[in-house]
């Protein structure tokens, strides 16, 4: 009789089992049992609702605009403007300047609608492909983060124009330093010489006789066919989304109003915040910062643009951030963009995954250079 064979035991077994049962355990004793997975599900459920939804309805347009641009020759035509540009800053083509405005104009898993477009990628080696989850993101949610640092002036009645415009000199520094860092490692993986595969694009432009297709039909055939392309793209993205920023958000916020704990969405136990309130005798000299409570900004961040921002009118009225401050916070949260909750999707639809933690530690590392800057930046030109 043939016996079963075990499975060996691997000492991950049991760091598994210890990180598993402390995270649960820590936030149970502190938040409760009942209380936790409460939260847990409201939190993974407005995930969905307020955030995974909307960057699918952004990546079914930004696909859709895609298939547009490149039907009708933009993309290329962007390629041969801006390549004297985008390639000695970012080591990327022309055509990548497409997605940075789109990002910049939405969201950093925007970029990926284009990266699965044929004619986008035809423009690319590859080892550029998968440090297009470094750029998308640090130029994620730019205008959204920008508009709303600018509308801080209705809280104090000061201008915040200087500290938005040098963070995002801040976010763009630290966006070259994370996409060059990617690429350098993706050069020795891939090598420098080889494209991307493409297709004869060129037939889709013709129908079953060889005929060329009228400009209106190729119109709305690329914006449908782009649009259900951005369809998968947005449901691809969706668990990376939830699962990744409701576990950061649970390590990120404190109880609801009044300090108890509800079950509500987005309550937790501020260990990350902890732990930067820890490292606060290097925080400072790095970025600045007039509070340790400052931190909790980017920290946020990691896992949410919008939510770290939204932690800074509460500072002003309390007086603990600066105008040097909001360029830092500016700077670190467009960077950022929440890359923990979207790196790991991103990655995976670029089907590049063994490659996730290569990306999130350039983009780590680029992110703290974008506080960096913006916080010397804003000395410069405050002389």
């Amino acid at each position: 009789m043939q016996q079963r064979k075990h499975q060996p035991l691997k000492p991950e077994t049991f760091v598994f089992l210890a990180l598993f049962l402390a995270f649960f355990i820590i936030l149970g004793i502190k938040m409760g049992v009942a209380n936790l997975f409460s939260t847990m599900m409201n939190t993974a459920f407005a995930l969905l609702r307020d955030t995974a939804l909307y960057i699918a309805a952004v990546a079914i347009i930004m696909s859709a605009l895609a298939g547009v641009l490149s039907e009708f020759g933009v993309i290329g035509l962007l390629d041969r403007l801006l390549s004297p540009l985008m390639g000695p800053l970012f080591g990327m083509p022309g055509a990548c300047s497409i997605g940075v405005v789109m990002t910049y104009l939405s969201d950093n898993p925007s970029i990926l609608a284009f990266a699965d477009n044929k004619e986008f990628r035809r423009y690319f080696k590859k080892y550029q492909i998968p440090a297009l989850t470094n750029i998308g993101t640090g130029f994620g949610m730019g205008a959204i983060i920008t508009t709303s640092v600018l509308g801080f002036f209705t809280i104090t009645g000061q201008s915040y124009a200087k500290a938005a415009l040098v963070g995002n000199l801040g976010a763009i520094i630290g966006c070259i330093v994370s996409t060059r860092l990617m690429l350098h490692y993706t050069k020795k993986l891939y090598g420098t010489e080889e494209y991307c595969d493409s297709e004869d694009i060129e037939e889709a432009k013709t129908d079953e006789n060889g005929k060329p297709k009228s400009a209106s039909i190729r119109f709305f055939t690329s914006l449908l066919d782009g649009g259900a392309a951005g369809v998968k793209l947005g449901l691809g993205v969706a668990p990376g989304i939830i699962i990744i920023c409701t576990i950061v958000m649970m390590l990120s916020k404190g109880p609801g109003a009044g300090g108890v704990y509800t079950g509500a969405a987005y309550e937790g136990v501020p260990l990350l915040p902890w732990i930067g309130e820890k490292l606060w005798f290097i925080l400072r000299p790095l970025f600045g910062f007039s509070s340790p409570e400052a931190i909790a900004v980017p920290i946020t961040a990691l896992g949410s643009a919008a939510a770290g921002i939204a932690l800074i009118p509460q500072m002003l009225m309390r007086g603990i951030a600066s105008q040097r401050d909001i360029a830092v916070f500016t700077a670190m949260s467009m960077c950022f963009s929440g890359y923990l909750s979207t790196h790991v999707a991103m990655m995976d639809t670029l089907k590049c995954p063994s490659l996730t933690g290569k990306a999130i530690g350039c983009h780590t590392i680029g992110g703290i250079i974008a506080g960096v800057s913006a916080n010397w930046l804003f000395r410069l030109f405050s002389l």
